[in-house]
């Protein structure tokens, strides 16, 4: 089936290579349509795109449609990937706030696609840290992005701002548009959210874990062509698709869960956030309040990942650390006394590295100890690196 791809293109002297980028994707039996920002329009024209994609090009909100499709709607519904390039820190910015004031940016509004900026700008622009709040803030919602080149650009500057390589460029949109299958035939277990450790019928003991991290990993092995097992606690999220999904509450029922699964997976990948304590002895009736003090004794909980390393085997197993200081010294320990193949840390006390973000700032130990740190990211971005290390193990 042929593929479709919207092309947005901002005001910026890099728009012309626009041209390029669609004459490539053309030649590539991909379907093409070109959105022209007003400013854009200053800089190429849209004949010139016309003739390229073979498609009208878009540039005006209001004007009247040949057919009876509100445009932006049908544009954005029709698309299976939206490359802005060149993305202006203008566009980044009214995205980033939910402006939608053109057929660009409201067609943005509406897509359900994989979103991918490609910003040209002067490198002091660029480097402006609310432009880089921003980008953060949409790779955080899921967005991607392809860094900008170095080198000499229009205002004389030298430095970061110039639009990536129109080959790189393609090579990025190609990457999303084909459907990876590289994890077909791969059994991957893995384990999300908090568990809750009941005191009495009212009150428990729990942590701030989102499960989102989990849900991000099982999402994108699915997507990935994995056979998927998702073990979680409470969250709020929804099961991602083609995941089979099996909801526990306590740390005692992930373990039983994990453990009747264990034997189906050749990928485990620990992500959920256990108790390591819970009360020794649960009220079966609410424990009423009273004028003195009440002390609560907790016992060790399990540890599920350690249980499951002691007889490992062939199947690949990963853990994850989220500390709040010691950060590597206690991850690697953690490799050491669970036998993993690889550890995924985090510092939990850093901004954006939290529970319950969308993003994630990881570091990646494997048992080897080669350590690769990875900037803040989406939770989703990250994910993929996570199957990608798995992918090393495999055997």
């Amino acid at each position: 089936m042929k593929k479709h791809v919207v092309i947005g293109v901002t005001g910026g002297i890099a728009a012309y290579k626009a041209l390029d980028i669609v004459s490539a994707l053309r030649k590539k039996g991909i379907e093409t349509h070109v959105i022209l920002t007003k400013n854009a329009c200053e800089f190429v024209t849209p004949l010139s795109f016309e003739t390229l994609s073979n498609n009208e090009v878009v540039t005006d909100t209001f004007k009247r449609a040949k057919s009876w499709e509100v445009e932006h709607i049908a544009l954005a519904k029709r698309a299976d990937l939206f490359l802005i390039a060149p993305a202006s820190a203008n566009v980044i910015g009214k995205v980033a706030n939910g402006i939608a004031d053109d057929m660009l940016t409201t067609t943005l509004m509406a897509a359900r696609c994989p979103i991918i900026f490609a910003p040209a700008m002067n490198t002091l622009m660029y480097e402006n840290a609310i432009v880089q709040e921003n980008i953060a803030f949409l790779k955080s919602k899921g967005c991607h992005f392809i860094e900008p080149d170095s080198g000499f650009l229009a205002c004389g500057d030298i430095g970061k701002g110039k639009l990536q390589k129109v080959e790189v460029i393609i090579e990025k949109v190609l990457s999303y548009l084909e459907e990876t299958q590289d994890l077909q035939g791969k059994n991957i277990l893995v384990t999300a959210g908090p568990t809750i450790e009941a005191i009495d019928p009212m009150r428990y003991i729990t942590n701030h874990s989102s499960g989102k991290m989990g849900y991000a990993i099982a999402e994108v092995a699915a997507k990935r062509g994995a056979n998927v097992k998702l073990i979680s606690g409470p969250t709020n999220l929804s099961c991602p698709d083609r995941v089979e999904r099996f909801n526990i509450q306590s740390a005692l029922e992930m373990y039983d869960v994990v453990n009747a699964h264990f034997e189906w997976a050749d990928v485990v990948i620990k992500a959920a956030a256990v108790s390591d304590y819970r009360p020794l002895e649960i009220s079966h009736e609410k424990i009423k309040k009273s004028e003195g003090d009440v002390q609560l004794i907790l016992t060790r909980n399990p540890d599920i990942l350690k249980s499951l390393g002691s007889r490992k085997g062939n199947k690949v197993l990963v853990g994850f650390a989220a500390e709040t200081n010691n950060l590597i010294a206690y991850a690697t320990e953690k490799i050491k006394s669970k036998n993993l193949d690889f550890i995924v840390a985090n510092n939990i006390s850093e901004e954006k590295a939290g529970f319950k973000g969308d993003t994630n700032i990881a570091t990646i130990i494997d048992r080897n100890g080669e350590t690769i740190k990875y900037p803040m990211m989406s939770k989703l971005e990250l994910a993929h690196i996570i199957l990608d290390t798995v992918k090393t193990f495999t055997r």
